[in-house]
């Protein structure tokens, strides 16, 4: 169950070369129980990585989580706090989780909504409970409570125990014969940059990325790296979509970009860690894994300097509606 990391060897003419792949070594022993997915981690760099060029020097471990929601907000709640654990033993700042966290169930497509609970929740307060033992910030999405039956799908920041950012979902899903606004109410404001490490954070959520002007957006404001909790819904070729999204909005802002993906049943998984250039670093399956990667502060600026696609734009920022 070890992600799947891909390490460029070739060099491209005019660009500058991606920093090594410093990816952490790790056995990866899945033990289920009562759905609790474990992961145990190994987080040692790779000998051969020990000595990497000092000019990458500026580094950040990120991770993203992938694993199947289940009906129960608890065990759910359970299999985040491990996740969270084992990342921070692998000396992980950030740490992505999949959207919608709290509960899932095939046979009822509105459990995510009848679920929801407030900030202050049970589902929350094992959460926050957990981040007050390291530094690690950790990104998910669950919903909260908005109205009579109705709830907003929402992206949460949290470190050392307190909530540092929230940011509710802007693009709803009504695709695909699918109708999220039924039930969620969409956010009317772009969401915050977060810090993490001197490094900016832009904050998206899953249908966000098929828009170009949220990153966009975020990448003006400064943000060098965006996040992507998912739950991207299994259709004919539509896992070729997010792979595809996800190398074009890197792309299009020169970021890094964290996604992580729901498996299971109904989605796809398929987290990726993408760099500034597109290129895929880490990358998981349909199963439910932990993968990790490097990023540089550094390898941002030297990809900006050859590629200055946010200095070279002739149009305006974009505005939200």
């Amino acid at each position: 169950c070890m992600g799947l990391n891909f390490m460029p060897s070739h060099q491209r003419n005019t660009l500058p070369v991606p920093p090594p792949t410093k990816t952490a070594k790790r056995s990866c022993n899945t033990v289920i129980s009562c759905y609790l997915v474990r992961y145990k981690a190994e987080c040692s760099a790779p000998k051969a990585f020990l000595a990497m060029d000092s000019k990458w020097e500026k580094e950040m471990r990120v991770a993203a989580g992938q694993f199947a929601v289940t009906a129960q907000w608890q065990t759910n709640a359970q299999i985040c706090v491990e996740l969270m654990r084992q990342a921070a033993e692998c000396g992980v700042s950030l740490l992505v989780l999949p959207e919608a966290l709290l509960a899932r169930a095939d046979n009822d497509p509105d459990m995510s909504v009848k679920s929801a609970q407030a900030l202050d929740g049970g589902f929350m307060q094992q959460l926050l409970a957990e981040s007050r033992s390291n530094d690690l910030t950790t990104i998910l999405t669950l919903h909260v409570p908005s109205g009579e039956g109705r709830a907003s799908n929402t992206l949460v920041a949290i470190r050392q125990g307190m909530i540092s950012a929230q940011y509710q979902k802007l693009h709803l899903y009504d695709a695909f014969n699918m109708q999220e606004s039924r039930l969620v109410d969409a956010g009317e404001q772009i969401p915050p940059l977060i810090d993490v490490n001197g490094m900016r954070i832009g904050l998206m959520t899953c249908y966000d990325l098929r828009f170009p002007e949220l990153a966009l957006s975020l990448a003006l404001k400064g943000a060098d790296v965006l996040v992507l909790p998912t739950a991207w819904v299994r259709g004919p070729l539509k896992e070729h979509h997010p792979l595809s999204l996800l190398a074009a909005r890197a792309l299009d802002t020169t970021c890094y970009i964290i996604a992580a993906g729901e498996c299971g049943t109904r989605n796809i998984g398929q987290s990726r860690i993408i760099d500034p250039l597109g290129t895929t670093i880490a990358g998981a399956a349909a199963q439910p894994q932990l993968i990790f990667a490097e990023i540089s502060a550094d390898y941002i600026r030297q990809v900006r300097e050859s590629l200055p696609v946010l200095r070279n734009r002739r149009f305006a920022p974009p505005q939200l509606l």
